[in-house]
């Protein structure tokens, strides 16, 4: 939702963009140094806006400051208050548009436009021809596949109102998904089919899969529910993070009871399976692996037990893992003993009559 500008605010805006126009200016003028300006001008827009700018931009009145609407635990940054006001003050961004469509070639262009303009391109009415269009649209899912794996590698999030603006009021919204051609259409649910689980919004699965636009090759893919599945394991199998993999694979029980192509759950299963085993090529950690036991159990538990038997049987050729297994096999024992002898001296504390004899 756009906020109401003040005059306050408009002005504090207008010199913001003024000078983001200035630097995209200074990287058209120098080639030498054009790739470190546009990182830098990405990285400002980038940035958590402070207290003083927070007060001057979110203020209703000269001296009354707004309440945050942006969301209670997400960091408000600068490209989200650009993004709305160039689209309350079009002619703002227009002279920004330009110099960016002249740089369009070079690193974190795609970057910079997908930050400022991504609500300006389904929001405001545009006459451009379908080339122009064509090419904003599909920069547009360029840049924010570039985006959005910057907060995987660095464990954050601080483009998730963007992937949230993509997803709600644009996949949810017929009106403004149709206003970009129907190939960056499925571009784009391929895009939010892979990062929608780290950005937490795989309770509206049912929702997103019944938004999907129709593909040409369904027919040797499957339906929208086997798209995204096979989007959601090339991106697990890509994760090099480990608490970013981990959180994927903690949240798969919301594939659970999806009906799949039989290729599509074969290629979940094997996704899973190849993070089960210590050593190359995935060299998982041990949360990793017992993160995927845990996920391929849930969800194929149908021969849990034969595969556990064959995974002990080659673990058992290689006998360079044989201490560190049998030491973490005594500590998870002792943890349990504990476990519950706790439980028990507590549930003593807890009802002591229970256990008095008459």
């Amino acid at each position: 939702m756009s906020r109401a500008l003040t005059p306050r605010s408009s002005a504090y805006l207008s010199a913001l963009s003024q000078q983001i126009e200035k630097k995209l200016q200074r990287a058209l003028a120098s080639s030498s140094q054009r790739r470190d300006v546009l990182q830098e001008l990405f990285a400002d827009i980038a940035l958590e806006v402070d207290d003083r700018a927070k007060e001057i931009i979110l203020s209703t009145e000269e001296d009354a400051i707004a309440p945050v609407e942006h969301g209670m635990n997400d960091p408000l940054c600068f490209y989200d208050v650009l993004a709305d006001y160039y689209v309350q003050v079009p002619e703002s961004g227009k002279p920004i548009l330009d110099l960016i469509v002249k740089l369009w070639s070079q690193s974190f262009t795609c970057h910079i436009f997908t930050l400022l303009f991504h609500k300006w391109l389904f929001e405001i009415e545009i006459e451009n021809s379908e080339e122009v269009h064509l090419r904003n649209s599909s920069a547009l899912v360029q840049g924010a596949t570039n985006i959005f794996w910057l907060d995987i590698q660095a464990n954050t999030t601080r483009f998730k109102s963007l992937f949230h603006y993509l997803l709600e009021e644009v996949s949810f919204q017929p009106a403004r998904l149709n206003k970009i051609p129907i190939q960056v259409q499925r571009d784009l649910f391929l895009l939010l089919s892979r990062f929608l689980i780290f950005y937490d919004s795989d309770d509206k699965l049912e929702s997103f899969l019944k938004q999907f636009p129709p593909f040409p090759n369904a027919i040797l893919v499957g339906g929208p529910a086997d798209l995204f599945v096979i989007e959601l394991t090339d991106q697990i199998q890509k994760l090099k993070v480990e608490p970013v993999l981990l959180h994927y694979l903690s949240r798969l029980i919301v594939l659970q009871g999806m009906e799949l192509r039989m290729t599509t759950s074969t290629r979940l299963k094997t996704c899973l399976y190849s993070f089960t085993s210590p050593g190359g090529p995935m060299y998982p950690t041990r949360a990793v692996r017992h993160a995927a036991w845990d996920a391929l159990d849930l969800l194929f538990p149908v021969g849990r037990y034969p595969r556990h038997l064959i995974s002990l049987f080659f673990r058992l050729l290689y006998p360079w893992y044989w201490p560190s297994s049998c030491w973490n096999f005594v500590i998870s024992c002792i943890r349990a003993v504990f476990l519950s002898l706790f439980r028990l001296i507590f549930s003593r504390f807890e009802n002591p009559n229970q256990h008095k004899s008459f």
